[in-house]
């Protein structure tokens, strides 16, 4: 790394997700989940936790504290274990069946969605399993066919990717940050922004959908009809499927995925054109999302509130560096998103002091703070390889909430879909503006990628992740796009979630005709009730499940994957009371 990359280095959604990062710092100034005190010590926090009997010997035990991503769901203290081989899995899973405990495996709990642990639920009866210290593994096999690498459920999307670069190979499709698990990024069908330009030539090993669709191979701890064992599971296997998006029903040990040829990639970064006109309907002139997307395949849309111009980056496919790009030799090159001006976390200081009105000024100060960032590190326009310039959000980021979900529909609908979501949205925000309140603060997020093509897939496949939100429906087969749709807000906001509500609402009936149809994002916010997600009984019983039937086989739907999961672990050793809700 060069003296210009190390002054460069460092990430986004410090900024993006400011408010939540503001919140941490004046509500839990000092809280990190770092401490970890082995069972049986004196010190560390107070605890009523009851040692766990008779654990199995040689998995170090310590009581650890927990957050997730935007520290909405944050524990002092819950027993967690670091399994070094696969095969201390299967002794933990065992002796929890024996025992009446639940194992939830964690990784970089960068995420909102209660699969971990649930908010306010006991945890006396718990065991983290934290796969980030031993089981980080990573081999790569260049010379397969496909090529392909294998990893341990704990290593980071950065290992390895890092690991493949140095074989000249890597994946076209990345989610924003590299801390993520791959088998955190397994459990709920991550992605990135990417879909090929038109008329872009496919590359064996690619694909533009789910990490979960480069899914080769994979080994599960899994029930036996007499104990849990390790049982490997080939893509061919239809068994396979429901394991691929598994939303922590299962715990993986293993798992292999297809790789194709590393490629350069520019991006650029725009900052001058209105949200009118960027996000102007089906066939509009002028600089559209829709062009961008058609013209170079990657393209993402922040869009801060109560601003006139979002900030875009687009990224394109570039063997050479063009004569203004800056050259990057490794990721989270938006320095500025980590280094907020004083003014900003003001602000935010403000908006959890119970001012949320601030949010008009708090926008146009995040837009101006990005756009002299940008400029300030010479940012605009950067060129290096694709994970270089795909992974943009540090793990040490400042967080916010986030609701919304995926419209499934043909890549031709991409300006209507985004240009009625975005008129929507405003009306809305200036409606709420008008009678004094302010529910949503952090910027719109615009994101499109493909669908799990099972013709991606490079080995004899049984098909495509069971419940992922990127499988396509048989019934449209010009449904050939995920439509990312996510707005971010401060923990705590008053009426936030109430918005939340009105807007996963609307999506799910305007996005519901023979042009589109709407998913949740696994990892982000869904499901809210009038104060709080995940609570909206009727979505999580019935309207989401319904999402995995509609134009499915009967053989290979919602229903047959929640059957697959309580065969592979009947007992629920890998559960929670959440996950005992949504598949019961």
């Amino acid at each position: 790394m060069t003296a210009q990359d190390e002054k460069f280095r460092l990430s986004r959604r410090g900024f993006m997700a400011a408010g939540a990062g503001a919140v941490a710092a004046t509500a839990f100034a000092g809280w990190t989940p770092a401490y970890a005190v082995p069972a049986g010590s004196a010190g560390g926090p107070v605890s009523t936790l009851t040692p766990p009997p008779a654990f199995p010997e040689g998995i170090a035990l310590y009581q650890q504290a927990y957050q997730n991503w935007s520290k909405e769901i944050m524990l002092d203290a819950i027993w967690t274990c670091s399994p070094k081989t696969p095969e201390d899995v299967v002794r933990l899973a065992n002796w929890g069946h024996a025992n009446g405990y639940t194992i939830r495996p964690r990784g970089a709990m960068h995420g909102w969605t209660p699969l971990t642990i649930v908010n306010g639920a006991p945890v006396d009866k718990v065991i983290l399993a934290d796969t980030t210290v031993h089981l980080t593994g990573v081999s790569v096999n260049a010379g397969g066919s496909p090529a392909t690498v294998t990893a341990g459920p704990g290593a980071t999307l950065d290992a390895i990717t890092t690991a493949l670069q140095a074989q000249g190979l890597g994946f076209a499709n990345l989610p924003a940050p590299g801390v993520l698990t791959i088998a955190g990024c397994l459990a709920v069908d991550a992605h990135g922004a990417a879909l090929p330009a038109e008329g872009e030539a496919h590359v064996p090993g690619q694909t533009f959908g789910s990490l979960s669709n480069l899914v080769t191979s994979l080994t599960a701890v899994v029930w036996n009809g007499s104990e849990y064992a390790l049982e490997t599971y080939a893509r061919s296997d239809a068994a396979i499927k429901p394991l691929l998006t598994h939303l922590g029903r299962t715990f993986l040990t293993s798992v292999t995925l297809q790789a194709a040829p590393n490629y350069r990639m520019r991006c650029v970064s725009h900052t001058d054109i209105g949200w009118q006109e960027l996000f102007g309907a089906r066939g509009a002139s002028g600089r559209t999302f829709e062009k961008f997307v058609r013209e170079n395949g990657r393209a993402e849309a922040i869009w801060y509130p109560f601003t006139e111009r979002p900030w875009m980056k687009v990224w394109s496919l570039a063997p050479t560096k063009p004569p203004f790009s800056r050259e990057v030799t490794g990721p989270y090159n938006y320095i500025f998103s980590d280094n907020l001006p004083e003014p900003v976390t003001d602000m935010i200081g403000q908006i959890n002091a119970g001012n949320p009105g601030i949010a008009p000024a708090f926008g146009q100060i995040m837009y101006a703070t990005t756009v002299a960032g940008l400029a300030a590190t010479f940012s605009n326009d950067l060129w290096g390889w694709s994970k270089d310039v795909q992974f943009y959000i540090r793990a040490t980021t400042l967080r916010l909430t986030e609701g919304g979900g995926a419209v499934i529909t043909s890549r031709a609908n991409i300006g209507q879909v985004i240009h009625d979501f975005t008129q929507w949205f405003n009306g809305r925000m200036e409606y709420y503006r008008s009678i004094g309140q302010f529910p949503l603060n952090g910027p719109v997020e615009i994101r499109c990628c493909g669908l799990d093509q099972p013709s991606d897939v490079e080995v004899d496949s049984a098909g495509a992740p069971t419940i992922s939100a990127m499988r396509p429906r048989p019934d449209h087969p010009e449904w050939d796009t995920a439509i990312w749709l996510n707005v971010l807000g401060v923990p705590g906001t008053p009426g936030m979630f109430a918005f939340y509500r009105e807007m996963e609402q609307w999506m799910r009936n305007h996005y519901n005709n023979n042009d589109a149809t709407f998913r949740p994002e696994w990892s982000k916010g869904w499901a809210f009730g009038p104060d709080k997600p995940y609570t909206d009984a009727p979505i999580i019983t019935q309207g989401l499940p319904q999402t995995y039937r509609d134009g499915v086989p009967s053989s290979d739907n919602w229903d047959t994957a929640n059957a697959a999961f309580n065969a592979l672990d009947p007992h629920k050793v890998f559960s929670n009371t959440f996950l005992d809700q949504l598949l019961p």
